[in-house]
């Protein structure tokens, strides 16, 4: 019989409450829906969806004045860069982005069939057309390229994505925004345009203004498809707390029309308007409904004539009837009268806060004051920098005869760069402007522009200081632009607010609630539980490109890709079973753990696995990290060390027992610089030594003991392991032992093995051995692995190129030799990247 193990001597298993830990993972699920789904950013007033779609409508060049492109195009584009779900979510909220009747200022132009009030659908993206509203494209993405707001890696790092972008006006508030997370929900209602400017100009001002006089400038929400709100009660609680319900009910109005022949005149309610987001052929069907049933008299006939002008909704009425008693059960029973239940809930530094109306401007003023900042110090340097280059220009031209003899007495162009800069007491960049410079620049009328540029420019840095410098000169130049966009954009109120004195006393507040108020579906609170099964053997295998493929030891292996395909290859191969944890190491410093029993089993209609970076918790994919490393603990930590190495050469040995207990959330083992990142990881002992390669062809060889390299705790930040010269960092660090060999490969495609035994020994923090001559100066070292015989190393080249070389046939040379060319690179092709195939 099977001896049976005990875990829980070995510290292995922690016993946790099931409501304790049920509790910990439903708030991380909540956390991750709330912050990257459901919620808007204050500051651009956008969720993500609706981000990228503007961003990448803007990367197409989509602007007003461009013709028309096809939705479907659009909707690819965000797909495949930024936004990785469903096609029709992402056409979903273009549609919403284009509807005037859901947008009180539609951020997006559009050309077909784009739904309608009667809630009819949308013509399919293949038929649709779009571009970039003039609203949007100036006032929320005209400053993108200015280095106002912070860009970030999308889904797989091959592209860049804005965070925020940089809204000149509170869209927030302006279009309102819905959505429902898990346990919060917000529903901000929109506003005018000019009053909220108004609002904010008066704040700009008066940063402790009455909230009384800010509800003078801003009286209340204006909807996009009119209507009236009836009393303010609701909007003052709104906007003081930011939760309140707003009466809101369609307009109509009492007509006398005309009869058929031979008959009198009738009188007939016509209904212009209806209520925000309330579907006019449904509204119908329900009066037409309670008319059938007998719940609602005097009405005998009721019909849609509603054109292109607007909308017109005829309820015809029986003789001796009152209309305004009619119009009264219209009111209470249908939704010609609804409750707005505002929610002012948005994401502030990433938090879900419930605001006020004067926080949400506030917040508003803080980030376009920021973005400003950033954006008139990126406009001053390219003026300083413009300016400097001109100031050169022109004291060439000043010294005309004097340049000239210096150019024709140069033996070649760095002398007389050099002879530039010293007699004529020039900077480089100002000397290579000057040799740049052609001859047509020596005509009067060129100087005289040159001159007439630089006066410009003087103007301009003097002003951008004096805004920098100066907050009050900022704030007008703020205020400035928020009257612009006034002029531009501004219209009239829609939506009239009737107050007690136009509402008559026999009227009550409206008791019907909408339905839809927040309610989340009970059905999806409820968790579900799977039985446990008992451990599984398991084949991990893993790509270059990220992939992993979890394969039966026994079972039949599907056909692969990986392996087959040249753009993609196995790198890692693991035995493991379904109970335990593969730990994945992110260039951020951070671990995550994911169980081997949640990788999907690989079949043949899936052969080429599953993306590692899917398996994390959604904020890790939502970062801007890359896998580094991918390893599964073993059943003794406390005698295993990895090293870790970052890419500006800060390393630190950790024991594994550090790893041990993680959460879905990961924890951070080393702690970085801004622009550093985690780049190599090696597992270690005491008796072996670590060799470090940077990009300029230098090798560090060291032991690994406590002195050179002590262990520290996950906190620290790491020790300086290689002295690098400008412009250079790490690629490669592998342990090794006295008898192995190191294969080099650099960027142009030179390649050698090196004795680990002809390499001196040196102390961490030295600058390192020269070990490869190159051939061009432009050429660096590309990577740096281990010589296995009888084994293959793959390169990887900028234009995704996959070239497979075996390791016997590189040549084992000393380290003054540039080394022998395994590949011939065609033109801007580099290699990046060098990795040991399985």
């Amino acid at each position: 019989m099977a001896k049976q193990l005990n875990l829980l001597s070995t510290g292995q298993v922690i016993t946790t409450a099931l409501h304790t830990e049920m509790q910990r993972s439903y708030l991380e699920y909540a956390m991750s829906v709330i912050v990257g789904r459901a919620l808007p950013d204050v500051r651009d007033g956008l969720k993500p969806v609706h981000r990228r779609i503007l961003y990448a409508m803007h990367e197409l060049g989509l602007t007003p004045e461009r013709p028309y492109r096809k939705c479907a195009r659009v909707v690819g584009d965000v797909l495949g860069k930024y936004h990785p779900h469903g096609d029709q979510a992402v056409y979903d909220a273009l549609v919403r982005l284009v509807q005037d009747f859901s947008s009180r200022y539609p951020l997006l132009s559009g050309h077909g069939n784009f739904g309608s009030v009667d809630n009819d659908p949308p013509a399919a993206m293949r038929y649709t057309e779009t571009r970039l509203a003039p609203v949007s494209h100036e006032g929320m993405l005209s400053e993108i390229g200015e280095e106002t707001v912070e860009f970030i890696g999308n889904f797989d790092n091959s592209q860049q994505e804005p965070t925020v972008l940089p809204a000149q006006l509170p869209f927030l508030l302006l279009n309102g925004c819905a959505g429902i997370a898990v346990g919060m929900a917000t529903n901000i209602p929109p506003h005018n345009l000019g009053e909220v400017v108004d609002g904010l100009i008066a704040l700009i001002d008066h940063p402790d203004l009455s909230a009384e006089k800010l509800w003078e400038l801003i009286p209340g929400p204006d909807f996009p498809t009119g209507g009236e709100i009836v009393g303010d009660g609701g909007i003052k609680e709104a906007y003081s707390t930011g939760r309140g319900s707003i009466v809101l009910r369609g307009v109509a109005n009492v007509e006398e029309i005309p009869g058929g022949k031979g008959t009198k005149r009738r009188m007939s309610i016509v209904v212009t308007e209806l209520p925000y987001q309330v579907n006019k052929a449904g509204w119908i069907e329900k009066v037409a409904e309670l008319v059938n049933q007998g719940r609602l008299h005097g009405i005998s006939d009721i019909r849609d004539e509603s054109d292109r002008e607007g909308m017109r909704v005829v309820i015809e009425l029986k003789r001796d009837t009152n209309p305004q008693e009619i119009l009264q059960h219209l009111y209470h029973q249908t939704a010609l009268q609804t409750n707005f239940g505002a929610i002012l809930l948005a994401l502030v530094d990433g938090q879900p806060r419930q605001l006020s109306l004067r926080q949400l401007l506030e917040e508003f003023l803080k980030f376009r004051e920021h973005t400003l900042n950033r954006r008139y110090s990126y406009e001053l340097g390219k003026a300083e920098n413009r300016s400097h280059l001109v100031a050169g220009l022109l004291k060439a031209l000043a010294n005309l005869d004097r340049v000239i003899e210096i150019l024709r007495q140069a033996a070649d162009g760095s002398t007389a760069k050099l002879s530039l800069c010293n007699q004529l007491e020039l900077t480089e960049v100002q000397a290579d402007a000057i040799l740049a410079m052609p001859l047509r620049r020596l005509t009067s009328l060129e100087q005289q522009n040159l001159q007439q540029e630089f006066d410009q420019l003087t103007e301009q840095i003097d002003l951008l200081r004096r805004l920098l410098a100066d907050r009050r000169e900022l704030l007008k130049a703020l205020k400035k632009d928020l009257r612009s966009l006034k002029r531009k954009y501004g219209d009239s109120r829609r939506t009239r607010i009737l107050t007690a004195s136009d509402i008559p006393a026999k009227e009550e507040k409206g008791t019907k609630q909408a339905a839809a108020d927040d309610e989340e579906n009970p059905k999806s609170k409820t968790p579900t539980f799977k039985p446990e099964q008992p451990p599984e053997e398991a084949i991990l295998e893993f790509s270059q490109r990220g992939y992993v493929r979890r394969l039966s030891p026994t079972g039949k292996k599907p056909k692969s890709e990986i392996g087959v395909n040249d753009h993609d290859f196995v790198i890692q191969t693991e035995a493991a079973s379904t109970d335990k944890e593969l730990l994945i190491l992110t260039s951020g410093g951070k671990v995550y753990p994911v169980s081997v029993g949640e990788i999907p089993h690989t079949t043949a209609r899936s052969p080429r696995g599953t993306p590692l970076i899917t398996l994390l918790t959604s904020t890790a994919q939502g970062n801007t990290e890359g896998v580094v490393n991918r390893f599964l603990l073993p059943d003794n930590p406390e005698h295993g060390q990895i090293v870790l190495l970052t890419k500006q050469g800060r390393i630190k040995r950790l024991s594994l027992n550090e790893f041990t207990n993680l959460s879905r959330r990961g924890i951070t083992i080393l702690k970085l610089k801004d622009d550093d990142e985690l780049s190599f990881t090696q597992f270690t002992t005491t008796s072996e030594h670590l060799i470090l390669a940077s990009s300029g062809g230098r090798i560090l060889r060291f032991a690994v003991n406590d002195e050179q390299l002590p262990i520290m705790g996950r906190a620290a930040m790491g020790l300086q392991a290689f002295r690098l010269l400008k412009n250079q960092n790490m690629v490669g660090c592998v342990t090794v032992k006295k008898d192995e060999q190191i294969l080099m490969v650099t960027e142009e495609g030179y390649a050698k093995r090196l004795e680990v035994s002809h390499m001196r020994g040196a102390n961490r923090g030295d600058l390192g051995t020269q070990v490869v001559r190159f051939n061009n100066k432009t050429d660096h070292l590309a990577g740096m692995v281990l010589a296995v015989a009888n084994t293959e190393v793959a390169l990887v080249t900028n234009k995704e190129r996959v070239v497979r070389i075996p390791v016997d046939t590189v040549p084992i040379l000393s380290k003054d030799d540039k080394g022998e060319n395994v590949l011939q690179l065609n033109r801007d092709e580099k290699i990046i990247t060098v990795v040991r195939c399985q």
